[in-house]
């Protein structure tokens, strides 16, 4: 996949079947957006296209209020990719941009620059100055300048309609599974594995400290998850907290302990999702009662991943 930063580009393919938005996490319902541009682009002989912005326009108006984001850009543009995505251009968001009317955003860009013949937009989707963009005028505008404008309808997943917020409130309670299924993938952070205190060597159960980049960390607590390493998904478990029984800890860590797994990560980066919730993080009495549990932990683990479906969800070895 081709990556533009601004509109004008000479080597932007054209004409273009396209959409616009933040897109963040890429859930069932930018998934199916972005299935729309890329079937609609193969039927009309066109390239698919995302027009997307950074940062978050909301980072830029109104910061105090702005949500932390479920992916890094590099993780969100790469999964334009896998979704068959063959361009996307990145606006940068300004106030300045902000002020510009959705018309001629429409009029300068979308058909001038890219020679857009579809349009499509997610349900209720709006941009441009004061939020003016809405299906509404891009179908107006469209039939004026001569590309069809489409919306796309919203995904409900188990009676909930599928969005990036309500994914984060999923996560602050340690939903996983509910995540999984608004993703259509299990929700994955990734980063550079770091010292530790070596905690983990010390109990028979070491640990990779993963410091990651993802700003959406799952609710404090232990997890079965599953580990890229070196291009293969191996079986871990992971705990998320302040290591209570220690009582060392200010700030959260990520700490993984990759079953049959013996290899030196530090300095990887490394990528973790999280599949299944196993319980709270909580202050053990002793270090042998600690480890007892540990050990319980991944004998759940290990019977999760037996399960029909699982290994095929992420090729785990």
């Amino acid at each position: 996949m081709r990556l533009f930063h601004g509109t004008d580009n000479a080597e932007i393919q054209r004409p273009t079947v396209l959409t616009l938005g933040v897109f963040d996490g890429l859930h069932l319902g930018h998934q199916l957006i972005m299935r729309t541009v890329v079937e609609r682009a193969r039927a009309v002989s066109a390239v698919p296209t995302v027009i997307t912005f950074d940062p978050h326009p909301r980072a830029v108006l109104h910061p105090e209020s702005a949500p932390p984001l479920l992916q890094t850009f590099d993780q969100k543009i790469e999964g334009f990719g896998v979704l068959g995505i063959e361009q996307t251009i990145v606006v940068r968001f300004t106030e300045e941009f902000s002020r510009i009317a959705a018309g001629d955003f429409l009029r300068d860009v979308v058909k001038e620059r890219l020679h857009a013949q579809e349009v499509y937009l997610g349900k209720g989707f709006a941009f441009g100055h004061n939020r003016e963009g809405n299906i509404e005028l891009l179908r107006r505008l469209g039939h004026n300048l001569g590309f069809v404008a489409g919306e796309v309808p919203e995904v409900r997943f188990r009676g909930r309609r599928v969005s990036s917020s309500k994914i984060r409130e999923l996560l602050a309670c340690g939903q996983v599974n509910l995540v999984r299924g608004m993703l259509g993938r299990p929700y994955g952070v990734e980063g550079r594995v770091e010292h530790g205190a070596e905690r983990g060597q010390q109990l028979g159960f070491p640990t990779a400290n993963l410091h990651p980049q993802n700003r959406v960390i799952p609710r404090n607590g232990v997890y079965v998850t599953g580990t890229l390493i070196e291009g293969q998904w191996r079986r871990s478990v992971t705990n998320i907290g302040l290591r209570p029984t220690f009582g060392e800890a200010k700030e959260p860590s990520v700490e993984t302990f990759v079953m049959n797994w013996a290899g030196d990560l530090y300095g990887d980066v490394v990528r973790v999702r999280f599949l299944y919730r196993l319980r709270d993080e909580r202050k053990f009495g002793s270090i042998e009662e600690l480890k007892t549990q540990i050990e319980r932990d991944v004998a759940r683990a290990n019977s999760y991943f037996e399960r029909a479906g699982t290994k095929h969800m992420l090729s785990l070895i």
